[in-house]
């Protein structure tokens, strides 16, 4: 269940385009055809999948203080955490550099087509965001510091899929001069935005409350009596 509940969670409710609004320069610049942005959004997914649970063992092993334990006493109190950021940056370039290698392999059209903005996976924020969000947020395993990349992956193509397909449509639409181009794309993209906040209901239904208490009162006398019908009766109008 906590794997089910983090994987719609990443993809859904905390999607890194429209929750937090990062890797925002690649999901306008690419999203212009459905044929990029597919590419696209492959390759962040496997770069995610990939960074995000090799940058949790690099966190749990090497860089949480404490995390080097395991080589002996003398290391326990070694603190590595100020690397977090250059080992995590070094990890997504590698993996970035095998995309890039990959790509041009297979598919030299798709290489051509996503241009510089495929190097520049690198530098993208929702990469970097997935490791340090996995950081903060102190996922306990390695299965679900996957699950939660593989997520967080699929959110991102999802969102450029989505925004890639209406400016497709777009073109042939009556939009206002001064709208056009990245003008009613921030627009979209606000109202999609708001569109995905309405999943922050799938997993927040909580336990059914309890049913309250009856108080019983003790009655002595007629009067007492009476005084007790007389509030039941202002309580019900």
């Amino acid at each position: 269940m906590e794997h089910i509940e983090l994987f719609f969670k990443s993809i859904f409710i905390d999607n890194m385009v429209f929750a937090t609004f990062l890797g925002m320069c690649s999901y306008l610049a690419v999203s212009k055809k459905v044929s990029t942005a597919v590419g696209l959004g492959a390759a962040v997914i496997f770069v995610l999948a990939i960074t995000v649970p090799l940058n949790w063992l690099l966190d749990q092993y090497l860089l949480q203080p404490g995390a080097l334990s395991w080589l002996g006493e003398e290391y326990a109190s070694y603190d590595l955490s100020f690397l977090s950021f250059i080992m995590f940056i070094a990890t997504i370039a590698t993996m970035v550099q095998l995309v890039e290698i990959v790509v041009e392999k297979f598919s030299p059209s798709l290489y051509n087509s996503l241009g510089i903005f495929l190097p520049l996976i690198a530098v993208n924020c929702a990469i970097l965001g997935g490791s340090l969000f996995m950081q903060s947020r102190e996922i306990a395993t390695l299965g679900l510091a996957l699950n939660y990349g593989i997520g967080s992956g699929i959110g991102w193509f999802l969102a450029i899929l989505a925004i890639a397909a209406i400016r497709e449509k777009i073109r042939y639409s009556n939009v206002p001069p001064a709208l056009r181009g990245l003008g009613i794309t921030f627009i979209i993209t606000g109202l999609m935005a708001i569109g995905f906040m309405s999943f922050g209901g799938m997993l927040t239904g909580g336990d059914e409350e309890a049913p309250k208490e009856e108080k019983t009162v003790k009655v002595d006398s007629k009067e007492d009596k009476d005084k007790v019908v007389a509030n039941n009766i202002k309580v019900n109008k």
